[in-house]
């Protein structure tokens, strides 16, 4: 055999090697986060009971708040199979994650307790009995189903409180006609269907708080561009990475509009263009938290007051989903307040 030869087979294995261990780091780099959005992907795209129980399975084992209440939906599927594991997906991760307990968590793990056997079922009746009642924890904001909890966005938050409460009253009608007529529900998902630039906002007001929500942008969308407002102001940013005019090429999840304070995140942690995302946001005070599809893109950093740069940020106030010109669709949607 030639030295050529010799050398090129080498070079095909240490090629194969490579990619075997770039293959492998990538899956052992997987996100939990990114790890649920695939289990659900899989889980819409197959009808076969054995691969439906294998993923439901593993959604068991992601320990999210947001494969809790993944598997929370599964409870009164028709095969009763499915619905029994979905039922110890639910248990075994509200009794891993203390710190899920909430009326939601709660109620999911009641609705399980028939469904489920033997030291499943011991441990979901001691998690029924000791954890506290009084916490909601994480709420859901969006039911699936309409735009109950939402209205309209008047104005920002400084031009709201000089108004009387006639002309808000006034304002808000107005603003909710809008609404409606930009954001629906389609699929199960929130979606921004207009062709402006407008935000839908909470009903309630929020002080402290922890959120979860995914979210995903249209890839055929003009210029795909939306954001997450705290306490009413913008705000989070949610971009196509490809806008390198604008630049997007530093990642979703900064706070876009700081100035005196970091605005980038500390890394690229988007998935695909058209795929969904996750957004874990902690905000205490002024300073935000936030972690996208698992990776801490924000630190602690203090988010600015974007309407008056002399002012703190407001102690409480609205959220805001923000749409900006291009279609954007948001699920599991979830707040807890912090004490």
């Amino acid at each position: 055999m030639s030295i050529l030869k010799i050398f090129n087979q080498g070079a095909r294995r240490v090629c194969l090697l490579g990619v075997l261990l770039v293959a492998a780091a990538s899956v052992y780099a997987e996100t939990n986060e990114n790890l649920l959005i695939r289990l659900r992907n899989q889980m819409a795209q197959t009808s076969d009971a054995k691969a439906q129980l294998a993923i439901m399975d593993q959604v068991g084992q992601v320990g999210t708040f947001q494969a809790l209440a993944f598997a929370a939906e599964w409870l009164g599927n028709p095969s009763k199979a499915l619905a029994k594991s979905a039922a110890k997906a639910v248990v075994d991760i509200a009794t891993k994650h203390p710190e899920y307990n909430g009326t939601n968590t709660r109620a999911w793990v009641g609705r399980a307790l028939p469904l489920v056997k033997g030291e499943t079922k011991a441990r979901a009746k001691a998690y029924l009995l000791i954890m506290p009642k009084d916490e909601p924890g994480y709420v859901s904001l969006f039911n699936g189903k309409d735009l109950t909890g939402w209205k309209g966005l008047v104005e920002n938050p400084i031009k709201r409180a000089k108004m009387t409460s006639d002309e808000l009253a006034k304002a808000q009608v107005k603003a909710d006609e809008t609404m409606r007529k930009d954001w629906a529900v389609e699929n199960g998902l929130l979606c921004y269907v207009g062709h402006g630039y407008d935000n839908i906002c909470t009903q309630e007001m929020y002080g402290d708080f922890e959120m979860l929500v995914d979210w995903k942008l249209d890839p055929n969308g003009k210029e795909p561009d939306a954001g997450i407002y705290l306490r009413g102001t913008p705000q989070v940013q949610i971009w196509d990475l490809s806008r390198v005019n604008v630049g997007a090429q530093v990642g979703s999840g900064g706070l876009y509009n700081n100035q005196k304070n970091p605005s980038k995140p500390t890394c690229v942690a988007d998935n695909k263009l058209g795929e969904w995302n996750t957004f874990y946001i902690k905000m205490v005070g002024d300073r935000v938290t936030v972690d996208l599809n698992g990776e801490r893109v924000v630190n602690s950093v203090i988010l600015e007051n974007y309407w008056d740069r002399s002012q703190p940020i407001f102690p409480v106030e609205q959220l805001e989903l923000q749409a900006h010109g291009s279609k954007v669709y948001y699920r599991d949607i979830y707040v807890k307040r912090l004490k």
